[in-house]
């Protein structure tokens, strides 16, 4: 009998998901219980990767991680296309979300024309810069939008479509633009359901 997977479809393959054992043999640092990756998500470095409990990572995800690793919380879903990059640390927290084409950076190149750029160039030609990029629990970024290395987003904070973000965002705040500000701030009724549902 085929395993049935947890919304009741029998087998994982028929969802396009990596099984256990294929999660298994991948060598992540960590894996958690319930991790659903798609077969068509690109993993670099998963001896570098911790993942938590009930993590989905869908279809045409990059996970790139340098030195520093990826480390994926409990109940965070990384939606279609979207990408964690860098060789600095990368941190999603519990129950967080990105939507569609997010893009994470840990490292970026000198834009300014003092160093030549790209991974093909040997490296002390460069001025590649690296910082970690951490999210805390219950950040939810929009579709399009891409962070930038050194940043924080601290608890609760929700981050508009189509925004960059390239300094540290303050709890609880909605912020949008390109560079992303604050403009308003976000509801907290989010704690109570999470204590309803970890209870």
């Amino acid at each position: 009998m085929a395993p049935v997977a947890p919304d009741g479809i029998r087998g994982a393959k028929l969802m396009g998901l990596l099984s256990r054992a294929e999660l298994e043999a991948q060598g992540f640092a960590a894996l958690g219980d319930d991790v659903r990756i798609s077969d068509k998500a690109s993993i670099y470095g998963a001896k570098r990767i911790h993942l938590g409990d009930h993590v989905r990572i869908d279809d045409f995800c990059v996970l790139s991680a340098g030195t520093g690793g990826i480390e994926i919380g409990s109940h965070v879903h990384v939606a279609i296309y979207s990408s964690l990059i860098g060789a600095g640390r990368i941190v999603l927290h519990d129950f967080c979300n990105l939507s569609s084409r997010v893009s994470i950076y840990s490292s970026s190149d000198d834009y300014s024309g003092a160093f030549m750029t790209n991974p093909m160039v040997p490296t002390e030609y460069t001025g590649v810069t690296s910082a970690s990029v951490i999210l805390e629990k219950h950040v939810i970024i929009g579709c399009g939008s891409v962070v930038l290395p050194g940043v924080r987003l601290a608890a609760g904070v929700a981050v508009g479509a189509l925004s960059l973000v390239t300094r540290d965002c303050e709890a609880f705040g909605i912020y949008a633009g390109q560079p992303a500000r604050r403009i308003k701030e976000r509801r907290r009724d989010l704690l109570d359901l999470e204590a309803r549902l970890m209870s």
